[in-house]
C-alpha cells in the first residue's frame, strides 16, 4: 500500500468514562447502512459513546488509559473498549489495528523527519457558518503523528456541528487518540465566528528527549482568552515525525455550500520545533489530499497551498 495513503489514517475518538456524559454527534440518517444509529461521529471515524470519553482540567490519562484524577486518586481499572468501530466510509476497523480516516481527510499540508518534532503552533480564524446545513461536521487543526505507526495522534480541533452538549456550533478542544484504546479529550469551548484561534502542541520533557511520554496540547481562543488543555498527555511510545500544519477533516458533505463562506481557511504563524526546540525556518510543508477531481463527490475545487510559516486550504 502506498506509504502516504496508509499513514493518512491515524485517528479515532473515543470518549465517556463511568459517569461521564455522552456528547459528540450522533451518527444520524446519513451514517453508511452498516454503522449502527447508536454510534457518534469523532475526527476519527465512528465510535460507540462508551468508548469517547472527555478530559477535564486537572485530569490526567496515564500510560495505561486509567485517569488520575485533580485530588490524586486514580482509576483503578484501564479502560477497555469492546465495541467495533467504522471508518468513516463505513469499513469496520481492525481490531487492535490502525485508525483510518480514508476520505474524511479532505487535505493537509505536511512534512516529517528522520528524528522527530518537539512542538508545533498554528493561528487560524474561525470561520462564518456555512450557508446551508445537510448534517455535516467539519474539523480544522494541526496535528503530530508517528509516520511509521500511526495509532495515535495527538491535536487542537476547531469543531462545527460535531454534537458537543452545552457549547456552540463552533467550539474548540484538545484531542489525543487513542492511548489505552480510548479518545481523549478536553473540556469543550465556545468559539464564535471571526475569533482568532492558537492551537499549540508540546513535548512535556526536556529539550533533547526525541521519545517523550508526555505531551500538552493546548487550544486557546485569543480573542476572548479562553483555552482548554489536554495535559500530560501520553505518547505511548510513539515518536511525533509526522507533522501537520493545518488538516480539514469533514463528514457528510452534501453540496459545496455545507462548507464555511469564503471557500477557504488559512492557518498562518505556522512554527515548527524539532526535539531540541530549536525553531525550524523551513520545514519544507508539501500538499496532501485524499480527494480525486472527477471520483469526489461533491468537488469543491479542493487545493492546499504552503509556505514556510502557514497553509492555506480551499474549498
Amino acid at each position: 500500500m502506498n506509504r502516504t495513503k496508509w499513514l493518512s489514517c491515524a485517528m479515532l475518538f473515543l470518549m465517556m468514562a463511568l459517569g461521564m456524559s455522552y456528547a459528540q454527534m450522533a451518527a444520524g440518517s446519513n451514517r453508511p447502512v452498516s454503522v449502527p444509529p447508536d454510534y457518534v461521529i469523532t475526527p476519527f471515524g465512528y465510535f460507540h459513546p462508551a468508548c469517547v470519553r472527555e478530559i477535564k482540567q486537572g485530569q490526567t490519562v496515564l500510560g495505561d488509559g486509567r485517569i488520575r484524577f485533580k485530588d490524586g486518586s486514580e482509576e483503578t481499572v484501564a479502560p477497555s473498549c469492546a465495541f467495533p468501530r467504522y471508518m468513516p466510509n463505513g469499513e469496520i476497523a481492525v481490531a487492535g489495528g490502525p485508525l483510518f480516516i480514508s476520505w474524511t481527510w479532505i487535505e493537509a499540508g505536511q512534512v516529517s523527519t528522520t528524528s522527530s518534532y518537539g512542538k508545533i503552533k498554528a493561528t487560524w480564524t474561525v470561520p462564518l457558518t456555512p450557508k446551508s446545513n445537510d448534517g455535516q461536521t467539519l474539523f480544522f487543526f494541526p496535528g503530530f503523528m508517528d509516520i511509521d505507526d500511526t495509532e495515535l495522534i495527538i491535536q487542537p480541533v476547531l469543531g462545527w456541528n460535531d454534537g458537543q452538549v452545552g457549547v456552540g456550533p463552533w467550539n474548540i478542544a484538545s484531542w489525543n487518540c487513542c492511548p489505552g484504546g480510548t479518545a481523549n479529550y478536553s473540556t469543550p469551548v465556545t468559539v464564535n465566528s471571526g475569533d482568532k484561534i492558537l492551537g499549540t502542541i508540546k513535548s512535556a520533557c526536556k529539550a533533547g528527549v526525541q521519545d517523550c511520554g508526555k505531551w500538552n496540547i493546548t487550544t486557546k481562543d485569543v480573542t476572548t482568552n479562553k483555552s482548554t488543555t489536554l495535559s500530560n498527555t501520553p505518547s505511548e511510545g510513539q515518536i511525533f515525525n509526522w507533522a501537520q500544519s493545518g488538516v480539514l477533516e469533514v463528514y457528510s458533505i452534501a453540496k459545496c455550500s455545507d462548507f464555511p463562506p469564503y471557500h477557504y481557511i488559512k492557518f498562518t504563524e505556522v512554527a515548527l520545533y524539532d526535539y531540541n526546540f530549536k525553531k525550524i525556518v523551513d520545514p519544507g510543508w508539501t500538499a496532501m489530499y485524499w480527494v480525486t477531481k472527477g471520483v469526489t463527490d461533491p468537488w469543491c475545487g479542493y487545493k492546499a497551498k504552503t509556505a514556510p510559516k502557514k497553509v492555506t486550504l480551499l474549498y
